[in-house]
């Protein structure tokens, strides 16, 4: 959610830090890439949530979601949301079915540093409909990935990624924002994929060395959301679906590098740019 500002600015990376986060985000990327193997029509979201903590246990990284503070500390290492389930959904018994769109977030620590990511997974054959949300939602985070390099400030961008979603008749969801990432999950600044009064008063520059989780949810028809009585899984209030994607992205000098990219592609990602070399 947009928080109050505290006025500190942003916290500049150096190459170095970034490729140290850029190893956390391998890590990410291959977690999601159990998650795509594993998200098949009879499947429960508690075993897939369970093979990546299995997966980051091994590899000795830190899951961020389970136990994050709220009313009821988060459960699970992966936010699981199904259709209009926008964000924080809690695996469980939930068995996936054709037709879902499977939304799956997660993020860990890796010798001190952090990369976050989420990816919606259409589950068999969906609908047209449910389709080009899904198309729409990536090329809304391609149009942030593009932008970086090319605006001064992030309300440009934002500007950008609203009009592209509300264009395609779809709305871009207001109650929740993207945000710095480094040594800690959250950190400054926030990310709003859209702009209005509030958001402009705490826009800030784009300069070498940010390092941001860029997530746009984007409901296929109103805004509005609201939370479930488990404190956590937020849904469309029209019940209608939702799409969340989400790149951890480093902006440097020789320009915008994935630290969340996989290192074998897949169909719908974002085209990801080449990683540019630390300075010497």
């Amino acid at each position: 959610m947009l928080r109050a500002n505290n006025n500190r600015p942003p916290e500049l990376k150096s190459d170095r830090e970034i490729q140290l986060m850029r190893e956390a985000g391998k890590l990410v990327a291959r977690a999601l890439r159990i998650c795509r193997e594993m998200a098949k029509p009879g499947v429960k979201t508690i075993d897939i949530d369970q093979a990546v903590e299995a997966f980051y246990t091994k590899h000795g990284a830190v899951p961020l979601f389970k136990g994050y503070p709220g009313k009821t500390p988060f459960p699970a290492v992966t936010c699981l949301s199904v259709n209009e389930q926008v964000v924080h959904g809690i695996p469980g018994q939930r068995v996936l079915k054709e037709g879902d769109l499977f939304k799956v977030d997660t993020a860990c620590r890796l010798n001190g540093w952090c990369a976050d990511r989420a990816i919606t997974i259409p589950i068999g054959t969906v609908s047209p409909e449910k389709t080009r949300l899904l198309k729409v939602g990536l090329e809304t985070l391609q149009i942030a990935i593009d932008l970086l390099p090319k605006r001064r400030w992030w309300s440009e961008v934002a500007s950008a990624m609203q009009r592209h979603v509300e264009q395609a008749g779809f709305s871009v969801v207001t109650a929740y924002v993207g945000h710095g990432i480094g040594r800690t999950m959250h950190e400054n600044p926030q990310v709003p994929n859209y702009v209005d009064r509030e958001t402009r008063k705490t826009d800030f520059k784009l300069e070498a060395g940010l390092t941001l989780a860029i997530e746009p949810m984007v409901n296929m028809r109103r805004a509005e959301v609201d939370t479930l009585g488990d404190s956590w899984t937020v849904v469309t209030r029209d019940r209608m679906p939702s799409v969340h994607v989400e790149h951890t992205l480093a902006l440097t000098a020789q320009g915008v590098q994935i630290i969340t990219a996989d290192e074998g592609a897949f169909d719908d990602e974002p085209a990801t740019t080449p990683e540019p070399k630390p300075a010497s």
